[in-house]
């Protein structure tokens, strides 16, 4: 299996995309930064994302666990301030790393992909549902962070 940097080896990423939310109209453009540690004696791998939507001031923090990292798949715990924290499980090929939650609980389900490009960076996409039937549609990219970035 090829090795990926996103997610399993400590390091630093930046992405941009747009977020397509199906209340309003036109897609938001949003800027994310990914911080990951160092997998620790248990073999969790904590990651901290933040998401910044251009022209606006309030940045959005999820943590994420990744863990029980077994032939190709993966357990994934999210927390943030509106979820609150949930579980998920995932998947990694040779090109992709993926993941889906379906919290029935808080009628929250979605999935999020990140498929390897040759340049090591990752095209994304992901899809969310709520139960009060938003629905929001990510699309984007990421990168290894520079020295110069």
């Amino acid at each position: 299996m090829t090795t990926h940097l996103f997610i399993l080896k400590p390091s630093s990423w930046l992405g941009e995309g747009k977020i397509q939310l199906n209340m309003v109209e036109e897609e938001l453009p949003f800027y994310t930064r990914w911080n990951i540690a160092q997998r620790d004696e248990t073999g969790k791998i904590e990651c901290f994302q933040e998401i910044q939507f251009k022209g606006l001031f309030d940045i959005t923090h999820n943590q994420f666990f990744f863990y029980d990292l077994t032939s190709g798949t993966f357990v994934i715990e999210l927390e943030n301030l509106s979820l609150g924290k949930i579980t998920g499980s995932g998947l990694i090929t040779d090109s992709v790393i993926g993941w889906e939650f379906r919290a029935v609980d808080i009628g929250f389900e979605g999935f999020e992909f990140y498929e390897k490009q040759v340049d090591n960076t990752y095209l994304m996409r992901a899809e969310y549902a709520t139960a009060d039937r938003f629905r929001t549609v990510i699309k984007g990219k990421v990168w290894k962070k520079t020295e110069q970035e």
